[in-house]
This record gives structure tokens, sequence and C-alpha cells, in this order.
């Protein structure tokens, strides 16, 4: 491309009598040729050894554009006045000429073979064409294009060293990936050696463990025979005990017997009877121990009212016959401690009938938590069952530590306390003294129907009080 485009206000041209017509063309020639195209390189050269010779020109041969850059610092000079000094160039073939006769001076042989059209071989093809482009000697341009060619030439060369360089750097690190490779593939043969030793080691404990399999299997069945062996032997274990209840129970209808005769013989015969009653009465004593060792029965952990509160809604017990004879006509107060003293009694409160009977101003959490640390004393005292009753599941927040021996339920939703105070007397056994403390009238003929001891709950306040 040319050097750059000339100003529209450039000098008019001045030549000297002696300068060579410009672009070498003989006088009377057309018009001069366009600017040639200048490679980078050799443009940057023009402007550095223009801007280096500017200040050693007279002011008055400066273009006025260039007085002000010609004052500028070497290094800023040709950085900054780049494009200004290449304008001038282009347009003023007079200040050409000028810049031209200093830096050809300062160039020495190079410039003067420069300015006979034959440049060494050993230079600088863009100082050549540098030269060539201000002196413009006879194919000058020949020298520009030569000059254009040898740094495409360069920069090819540079390339090509460059890809080089790369291909060796890739070979170089593909050799060392092979290396590396290498080293892996050592790394997994030893790997895969190793896993196929652990594999062998696997299979052989997987057949040490299918013929421990085995074994185990094969004994299982050897214990399942001895199970059902066992079993046989304890169903006739059983038998054999039912066999040896029902002798014991003959004996003992005959010792029953025995001892109706004895209390009916005479004073001096009482002694030997008794003696031969106690005798029959060990032998069915050590009989009941041998039989309930045989039967191997465990002692019962759960009682009658254990069953009720795990399971509200079963279905009501029949009563049994001969349960009311339990039932008592009193609602005396003073009999509590007397049904408390009695064998294995079981209290049941109608807790709230009784707090609010007492100390209703208190809030329902503080009456229970009154009433159940009281009935805990009781238990603490008598060593009785006691079961307190209370309304409502949904109110169960607020309820203190269950002391030793109390138990605590909340009826279920759809059903009152009343009714599960009547479960609970339901569930009990003919016989065992069963005392429930409520004063609803309602409560008391119903436990009462069933055998149970119906007291007034004032009894149960005075008995907490006094104690």
């Amino acid at each position: 491309m040319p050097l750059t485009e000339p100003y529209d206000d450039h000098l008019p041209e001045e030549r000297s009598s002696t300068a060579a017509p410009e672009g070498g063309a003989e006088p009377g020639a057309g018009a001069p040729e366009p600017e040639p195209t200048l490679p980078e390189p050799v443009r940057q050269r023009i402007v550095t050894l223009t801007a280096a010779v500017l200040p050693g020109l007279p002011a008055d041969e400066l273009p006025v554009p260039l007085r002000r850059v010609a004052k500028f610092a070497p290094n800023r000079r040709a950085r900054l006045g780049a494009p200004v000094i290449a304008a001038q160039l282009t347009a003023d073939p007079l200040f050409r000429q000028r810049v031209t006769a200093r830096v050809l001076a300062d160039a020495g042989d190079l410039g003067a073979a420069v300015v006979e059209g034959t440049a060494p071989a050993a230079a600088d093809p863009v100082e050549v064409a540098a030269l060539a482009y201000l002196a413009r000697p006879r194919g000058w341009r020949e020298l520009i294009e030569a000059s254009g060619a040898a740094v495409r030439a360069e920069a090819d060369s540079a390339v090509i060293a460059e890809l080089v360089r790369e291909a060796e750097q890739r070979a170089t690190r593909a050799e060392h990936d092979r290396a590396v490779a290498r080293v892996e593939a050592e790394k997994l043969r030893d790997e895969l050696a190793r896993v196929r030793e652990e594999l062998g080691q696997l299979r052989e404990e997987n057949r040490q463990l299918q013929r421990t399999l085995r074994e185990t299997q094969a004994r299982e069945r050897r214990a399942n025979e001895l199970l059902a062996t066992e079993r046989g032997r304890a169903a006739r274990a059983v038998a054999d005990s039912d066999a040896e209840l029902r002798r014991a129970r003959a004996r003992l209808a005959e010792a029953e017997a025995a001892a109706g005769v004895a209390r009916a013989s005479a004073k001096e015969a009482r002694s030997v009877d008794d003696a031969r009653l106690w005798l029959l009465l060990e032998t069915i004593g050590q009989a009941a121990v041998g039989l309930r060792r045989e039967l191997a029965l465990d002692p019962v952990e759960k009682l009658p009212a254990d069953f009720v509160a795990d399971a509200f809604a079963d279905s009501s017990a029949v009563t049994p016959a001969g349960t009311a004879a339990r039932a008592r006509d009193t609602d005396d107060p003073a009999r509590l401690d007397q049904l408390l003293a009695l064998p294995r009694a079981h209290l049941v409160v109608d807790g709230y009938n009784v707090t609010k009977r007492g100390f209703g101003e208190m809030s329902l959490e503080q009456q229970r938590k009154r009433l159940i640390t009281g009935l805990g004393g009781i238990a603490a005292q008598t060593g009785d069952e006691v079961t307190v009753v209370f309304d409502g599941a949904e109110r169960m927040h607020g309820l203190p530590p269950t002391p030793r021996g109390v138990r605590v339920l909340f009826s279920r939703k759809g059903e009152t306390a009343d009714e599960l105070i009547r479960r609970l007397v339901r569930a009990e056994p003919a016989g065992r003294p069963v005392v429930v403390v409520s004063s609803d009238r309602e409560v008391a003929d119903g436990v009462r129907r069933h055998g149970a001891y119906p007291l007034g709950a004032d009894s149960l306040l005075r008995r907490l009080a006094r104690s």
C-alpha cells in the first residue's frame, strides 16, 4: 500500500536542476507512476530514518506540520509523528529530497550503492528498500518489491520455523505420552494380575462358604428333626403331667375325705390323723411343684387391668357366675382401710369425680397431679394395685410422672370413664377384692352388680388428708 494518503494542501514541488526525474522516468514522459505498496517493516524504517534527521534540518526547510514533531523526543518522534511524516514524504518531493540527502550521508557506502542501483547482497533488504524509496534511483521499485519478497520470505521462514518447533514439541510430548502410556500399561498389567489373584482367592472363599452353607443347612435339618422329637416328648410330658394332675386331684379328694374322717375321729387318734394329713399335703405340694416345673410355666407379669388398658375397645367379658357374692351394700368410707388390707386388693378410682369434689378450685392439671401423688403414697403403704381413670385422652398434657404401683388411664373418644371403670371390674377374676371409689350412684350400682365394693369419694379424700 502507499506510504500514506497525500494531504490536499501540500507544498508545491521544488526540484533542483541536477535531480533525476521523479520515479526514474525519462524527461517528457507521462504522469509519474502511483506510489508502490510498501511492506510494513519498510514503511516503519522510512519513518524512523526521517524522524532521526528532522532535528538537523533548518526550520525553514521543515514543512509546517513537522515543525512541532521535530521537537519531540527521539523515541516519541517516530511513534507519534509517523502519520504526518509519511504524508509529507508522499506529498512533498522537495522535503523528501532534503531528508534523502541527510539519510544517504549517514548511510555511507550503503547509501552510495543504493543510489547507483547496486545494493550489496549481504545488506538488510528492509534498509535497502527504505533508502531506495527515499533516493528513488533507477529500478527503485524493483528493490522495494525484492525487499517485500525477502520480508515475506523471512516471515514465512519464521512461520515454518515456528511450525517445526511446534511439531518438535508435539513429537516430544507424544514421546513423553507414549512413555507415560507404557508405564500406565505396566501398572495396569500388574493391577490385572493382582485382580486375577484376588478373584482366585474370592472364588476359593466362595467355594468354602458354599461348603459351610451346605453343612449349616444339614445341621439345621438335623436340629429341626431334633426339635420335632423334643416337641413330641414335651407333648407326652404334658399328657403325663395332666394324668399326674388328675391323680393329684384324686389324692387331694381322698385327703379331704380322710381329713373329714379324721375330724370325726376320737381325740386320742387326732395326732395320728394329723400326721397322715400333713404327709398327704406334702406329697400333693411336691407333685404340684413338679408339675409346674414339667410344664415350664412362666410367672404371670400382667394383671387383668393391664389387658383392659391395652385394648379399650375389646368386647365386654361375660360376668362370671357367683360374682354377685362379692357385692357389699355399704358406702361407708371408714371401710376403705379394711378393704385395702385384704390380700391382693385392687383400688379403682373415678379420677375427676374425686378431684372435683375434694379440690375443684384447682386446674385440671393440678387436680390430676395431686390425686396421682396421693395414690402413689397409698400404693407404697399397702402394696395394692391402684388404677385411676380420667375422662378424655386429649387431656393428657401436664401429667406428672406415674408413681410405682399406680396405673393412670384415660377414656378414649366416644367412651366415658364410667364405662372404662366397669370394664376394669368385669376383667377381674371372681374372688378378688375390687374397691371402686366414686360418688356417682350409677357407677356404684354398676360395679356392685359385678361383685366390687363401691365407696364414696369422701372416704378416699379423708384417707389422703390423713396420710
